[in-house]
């Protein structure tokens, strides 16, 4: 039996009502047929979007068949990604949207209600960060990939490398095929790392924040989002464009958005395991069942002082230890705030009983 409930969009810093009619662009309408027709606020039949509000933030929802999207063929996928962003992009017309991870569902209205209650306080934090701001993602692909690898096999280390394995009587071996080819590998590294940092040098002191994601071939060099003001968009696509004259035979240059902040505030609805808080509490040495804001931050300070990387390098798995660490923090910080929309201190309680309450966690997705 195929069961209807809320897809979520993204949730937005009002909490006025809002209808999004958008009709063959929903995730329901293309991929998730039997997902129930809406009215929309002036009485007219048609797929739509809406808000769904806790106290001064909404969540953009619309009535769709819940299905398991890590199950999903590639090609439904693709189309909801479209619908799913299509839809994000009506509401940045009007609203900062917080985007949600793609294929979120909720059961009931009540349970979206839930879901923004424990991450009220994460949303708030994030809008603070974004207000008036977009994402721009900017690639940079090497235009010609046969004439820079030329260009790069003329550096004298890589000549003279070949030359004197040209001159050796045994004749040239797999091994020393291998020797150019890490040699060549090396300094095409070097160049593309160059062209990289004249880019994001450029770019960086327009941006408020960047998070640099995979190339995804050895011709790309770049593959970074920006955060940036709104006001400040024309001025960051005509550095781009100074940026493709300035390498106009050498790199390609292509940019996405203005787009939400997704590779920075994506949200995340997830079920937290009991054990886990516990391991984390036990990790940042916190032995009481009732925790405050203000001792989580304090015990992570002082564990980094014990096992920062840079304040221990001779330390045998130093990194691992931040690592955990840093992990434990934010894993009970999370807690903390979607547990302390329901205590009446400003804090939060550790044992099991307060932990079935309070195990749903909206958080920012890694």
């Amino acid at each position: 039996m195929k069961c209807v409930g809320k897809y979520i969009y993204g949730v937005i810093n009002s909490d006025a009502q809002k209808f999004i009619v958008m009709d063959g662009l929903m995730p329901g309408s293309d991929i998730l047929p039997s997902s129930p027709a809406a009215i929309d606020n002036k009485g007219a039949n048609s797929n739509r979007a809406y808000t769904i509000s806790f106290q001064d933030i909404s969540a953009v929802v619309s009535d769709s068949e819940i299905v398991d999207c890590s199950h999903m063929p590639k090609h439904a996928l693709a189309l909801l990604l479209v619908g799913h962003q299509k839809v994000i992009e009506k509401v940045m017309a009007e609203h900062t949207i917080i985007p949600m991870k793609l294929g979120t569902f909720a059961d009931s209205d009540k349970d979206v209600e839930e879901i923004l209650a424990k991450g009220y306080r994460t949303v708030k934090d994030i809008f603070e960060r974004i207000r008036g701001r977009i994402e721009i993602d900017v690639a940079a692909t090497l235009n010609d990939f046969d004439s820079f690898l030329r260009e790069v096999s003329q550096e004298q280390e890589i000549k003279q490398l070949k030359q004197s394995l040209l001159s050796k009587a045994d004749g040239i071996t797999s091994a020393d095929q291998m020797k150019v080819g890490v040699l060549v590998k090396k300094y095409m590294d070097k160049k593309k790392e160059k062209y990289a940092d004249r880019i994001q040098s450029a770019l960086n002191g327009i941006a408020q924040d960047f998070k640099a994601h995979s190339l995804m071939d050895d011709k790309m060099i770049l593959n970074t989002a920006f955060l940036i003001d709104q006001a400040r968009h024309k001025h960051f696509e005509q550095v781009v464009d100074e940026l493709n004259n300035e390498f106009e035979e050498k790199l390609n240059f292509r940019c996405v958005g203005p787009l939400p902040p997704y590779s920075f505030s994506t949200l995340e609805v997830r079920k937290a395991q009991f054990g886990e808080v516990d391991w984390a509490r036990e990790k940042l040495g916190l032995t009481n069942d009732f925790i405050t804001a203000n001792e989580i931050k304090k015990a992570h300070r002082r564990a980094a002082l014990t096992c920062h990387p840079d304040k221990n390098p001779n330390t045998p798995d130093i990194e691992k230890k931040f690592d955990d660490m840093t992990r434990a923090y934010r894993i009970l910080l999370d807690y903390y705030r979607a547990s302390s929309q329901t205590e009446d201190a400003d804090g939060c309680y550790l044992n099991e009983e307060a932990f079935e309450k309070n195990a749903v966690l909206v958080t920012t997705a890694q």
